[in-house]
């Protein structure tokens, strides 16, 4: 409610005209499509206190409607990249790396898919904050110093999620610190490899995981619009570039 007034109150704008505020809440479980086929969300979320709070109609719950139609709870991202960067007779691909990775690909017909690539920032986040401290390797600097290490990219490439066909989802109640330590007890890799050099193996597991993405659903795209934090990753960035050229 806070959030609905500071943006309300600089602009000017007539709270009477604003149609609705929708607002999903923070989700804690997410599993579509299980057990029974269609499977079931979770968020904590107070919308009909919102609409109190600020006069204004809420939407919510709709992580929940679109998985009880057989999506995977994330419609919004995909219908927006499309209307902003669909053009007719072309096709385009937006890469969000978040925490997690997603794509949106847009055929040149405008039909338009998207999905979890896999993780992006959060092991990437926690690696780094789990040995230096630090919140985040800024720029990718301290993956840039450190080098791939094949038995370990292997294994973690092994991960069934990877080879699941499209649309998928996932987050960091899988890509957490247990899957990251049972893939570095595999392959021995705190006795093997420097803290960096598994900061650089897990960089390019997310440019990997991406890239092979891009190439499956969006072959035909010339041009990859890339967003979220990652885009700040120059050590990311740069061999996803290298990968998808």
């Amino acid at each position: 409610a806070g959030v609905v007034e500071s943006l309300l109150e600089p602009c000017g704008f007539p709270r009477g005209k604003v149609v609705a505020i929708g607002c999903h809440g923070q989700t804690v479980r997410h599993r579509p499509a299980a057990f029974d086929g269609v499977g079931y969300t979770v968020q904590l979320n107070a919308p009909a206190l919102l609409a109190e709070l600020t006069g204004i109609d809420v939407v919510a719950d709709f992580r929940s409607r679109d998985v009880a139609a057989g999506g995977q709870g994330a419609p919004l991202a995909p219908a927006f990249h499309r209307a902003v960067f669909a053009s007719a007779g072309r096709a385009a691909a937006v890469l969000n790396l978040g925490g997690i990775a997603n794509l949106t690909a847009i055929d040149a017909d405008g039909s338009t898919l998207g999905f979890d690539c896999g993780p992006a920032n959060a092991l990437l986040d926690r690696w780094c904050a789990a040995v230096t401290g630090r919140p985040f390797d800024a720029a990718g600097a301290w993956a840039a110093s450190g080098r791939v290490d094949t038995r370990l990219l292997e294994t973690m490439l092994s991960e069934p999620y990877f080879a699941l066909a499209a649309p998928k989802s996932t987050g960091r109640d899988l890509f957490d610190e247990a899957w990251l330590e049972a893939r570095l007890t595999a392959v021995e890799a705190r006795r093997r490899l420097s803290a960096q050099d598994i900061q650089a193996t897990l960089s390019e597991l997310t440019a990997r995981t991406c890239a092979e993405a891009c190439r499956a659903y969006s072959p035909a795209v010339a041009e990859l619009i890339v967003c979220g934090g990652g885009a700040r990753n120059a050590d990311l960035m740069a061999r996803l570039a290298l990968l998808i050229a």
